[in-house]
């Protein structure tokens, strides 16, 4: 099993980076691991802890339409180059945290998609030097306001409530360049997305090297890659489950804001 590298609040509320053991303990890290962090002594027991977000990213740039079958279910041909919008890093909740449907909204969808997280420092970085960039990768749900989305001709809010960027549960270093990527509602056996990751029409790399040529990217933020057909609307009482083989599964609740 790939090690996982966990972001935890311990019980007495303090914030820690850390390996994630089989039996659930948690082997302490004395800094985030993108900025060498080493194991130390301490250890969490599972009941001295609760999972958060695998990172607190300054800021989490999103990529659209980057599977073509996603672009044609949503009316368009593929891009000739990346769609990227940002999302707020107020968007970032974990895994078995919950969803919240904005009165705003009377359409609210899931996307699916594999996340990637930047090891260091990145500007103006070439191709054949991105790959390498990328310290670790984690599953997203990049949640959408559907309607907002088409009504506003812009994608900030729509894209930019508070819930709606799920990540995790955590972070492992490689993956296999064909994984699977699957999305499944309320626990039925069929998924309602379905793809590998190696229809993506830009790669993990092309992509760190184009948005890097736009805005310097820092240790710990984040670039989700875009998700494959198969969206569709979330309702209050729905349980959402994005599975990505190599990583594990990221699961939320939604619920309407009050």
């Amino acid at each position: 099993m790939a090690q996982r590298y966990v972001r935890v609040q311990s019980h007495l509320g303090h914030l820690h980076y850390g390996l994630l053991h089989p039996d659930r303990r948690v082997q302490v890290l004395d800094a985030p691991p993108w900025l060498q962090g080493q194991p130390t002594d301490a250890e969490l027991a599972p009941a001295q802890y609760t999972i958060l977000a695998p990172c607190a990213p300054s800021k989490i740039v999103a990529v659209g339409k980057n599977y073509a079958d996603h672009a044609a279910e949503m009316g368009t041909p593929p891009p000739p180059e990346p769609l990227i919008f940002l999302k707020p890093s107020t968007t970032v909740i974990a895994s078995g945290s919950t969803i919240y449907c904005p009165p705003q909204a009377q359409r609210v969808d899931y996307e699916g998609e594999l996340a990637l997280i930047i090891g260091e420092r990145c500007a103006q970085v070439p191709l054949e030097e991105a790959q390498p960039k990328i310290w670790g990768y984690t599953i997203a749900n990049d949640v959408t306001a559907r309607d907002l989305q088409a009504r506003d001709g812009q994608w900030t809010r729509a894209k930019g409530f508070d819930s709606f960027c799920p990540l995790g549960p955590w972070i492992v270093r490689g993956i296999n360049s064909a994984a699977h990527l699957q999305t499944f509602l309320n626990d039925q056996p069929d998924p309602v997305q379905s793809a590998s990751i190696e229809t993506m029409i830009f790669s993990p790399g092309q992509l760190v090297a184009y948005i890097s040529d736009i805005m310097t990217l820092l240790p710990g933020d984040v670039i989700l890659t875009g998700t494959p057909a198969g969206i569709g609307p979330l309702t209050p009482g729905d349980r959402v489950r994005v599975e990505i083989e190599g990583i594990g599964a990221l699961e939320n609740v939604v619920a309407a804001r009050a």
